[in-house]
């Protein structure tokens, strides 16, 4: 199972790039809101890292493996949510994510259908299906930031000893998606002071999240 492709950019499609890894070349399915933002991604040499979700497109006497791309791990487990509602498989995932996720997310939990039903495959009963499978879940998905900064932290940052497990679950997710650790840190106590009774990563980042749209 494929989970991290890095290797040379070669080639960009209208839903795909090529990418060059040692002599052998894979077609990565991306988004067109990531597709956006993979030439920021790149270093100076061409040279870039995806985040992978690789699965199988069954079809009648066959199977094809099928590679999708992103800048990030939160990124693809909005994918993952998203491809969990009724009707909408990977490939219609890709096409209808033409939006930024952070502002697909902020649709899905204002209830805003006339939005989602404006992504591309995504009609009113997929918007209200949408709507009711992700609304208690996107707090997380918000706070993704649409520019790709310098210098990404990497996974597996030191534990603050003054945090339990699921505050530094948290924590973890702000610093993947580039959040500096001091703001992050800060975002994480601003949170619990407005609701003290937070118990779950999750709700944390939902927390965090509305604090951020209604300041």
């Amino acid at each position: 199972m494929i989970v991290r492709l890095s290797g040379k950019l070669v080639e960009k499609q209208d839903h795909a790039v090529v990418i060059d890894v040692q002599g052998l070349s894979y077609e990565v399915l991306v988004p067109v809101s990531i597709m956006k933002r993979i030439d920021d991604a790149c270093n100076e040499e061409g040279r870039l890292s995806l985040i992978i979700y690789h699965y199988i497109q069954i079809a009648p006497s066959k199977g094809t493996p099928c590679l999708v791309g992103f800048l990030n791990g939160v990124e693809r487990d909005f994918f993952l949510d998203f491809i969990k509602v009724s009707g909408i498989g990977p490939r219609a995932a890709v096409k209808a994510l033409e939006k930024p996720i952070s502002e697909i997310a902020g649709a899905i939990a204002r209830n805003d259908q006339a939005f989602l039903k404006g992504l591309p495959g995504i009609g009113l009963q997929k918007a209200k299906e949408i709507v009711a499978k992700l609304q208690s879940k996107v707090g997380r998905y918000g706070l993704i930031q649409d520019a790709v900064s310098e210098g990404v932290v990497a996974s597996g940052v030191e534990v603050s000893r003054d945090m339990t497990g699921w505050q530094q679950g948290a924590l973890d997710v702000l610093l993947q998606l580039q959040y500096k650790k001091g703001e992050a840190q800060q975002m994480i106590r601003k949170a619990l002071e407005r609701n003290p009774d937070i118990q779950t990563a999750e709700e944390l980042l939902n927390e965090i999240y509305n604090q951020r749209i209604n300041a």
